[in-house]
């Protein structure tokens, strides 16, 4: 027991000693050089405070995206083509990652979504044998329009599909044509 009440003391001495406090002193003054040397690193490496505003770069060309945002110090990567939308310039942008009025930090990079030039290109499937009923939902659903120049040529079965026409031309099954395109049918006219 006295052995154990000894340390004890000797512990209570050490604590009040001047050693002691000039070692807190010491460890305190470490960690606040170590935290104000890390917030002054992090603050110039992370351009903290610092705000551009995201431009709306709604409907440019890659051109003036390109110049755009050169001139805030930001750039841009584009991850995909979207659905052509006719209400867009052909390869403008149409949709962008940051939304404009979004703050950033210098050379943060913003997404664009670009308009295709076209539709896309759509394979021209096999209606032979079909009604005009099942062939119009059919080319309807794969994104064409059905045109209302029919062509009824001699065959048994009444409006059954005989063909198919584009630009008043035949086109067979397997062709591809863009998304959108009048495609006219050749039907039977049960005779």
């Amino acid at each position: 027991m006295s052995n154990f009440s000894e340390k004890l003391k000797n512990l209570f001495q050490f604590l009040k000693s001047k050693t002691f406090f000039i070692q807190i002193g010491i460890a305190i003054a470490s960690l606040f050089i170590v935290v104000f040397v890390l917030q002054w690193w992090l603050g110039t490496t992370t351009n903290h405070n610092q705000k551009i505003q995201v431009p709306n770069l709604h409907e440019m060309s890659l051109e003036e995206v390109e110049k755009k945002l050169e001139t805030l110090n930001l750039d841009f990567i584009i991850i995909d083509s979207a659905t052509y939308n006719p209400a867009y310039p052909k390869k403008s942008v149409i949709e962008q990652d940051p939304e404009v009025g979004d703050f950033v930090k210098e050379n943060r990079k913003i997404y664009l979504t670009l308009n295709p030039s076209k539709y896309r290109d759509v394979i021209i499937p096999d209606l032979n044998g079909r009604t005009k009923r099942q062939a119009t939902t059919h080319l309807q659903s794969q994104g064409f329009i059905v045109g209302r120049d029919v062509t009824y040529v001699r065959d048994i079965g009444k409006d059954v599909v005989r063909g198919l026409k584009h630009e008043g031309k035949r086109i067979t099954p397997g062709t591809k044509l863009p998304k959108k395109t009048t495609i006219n049918l050749i039907l039977g006219d049960g005779n």
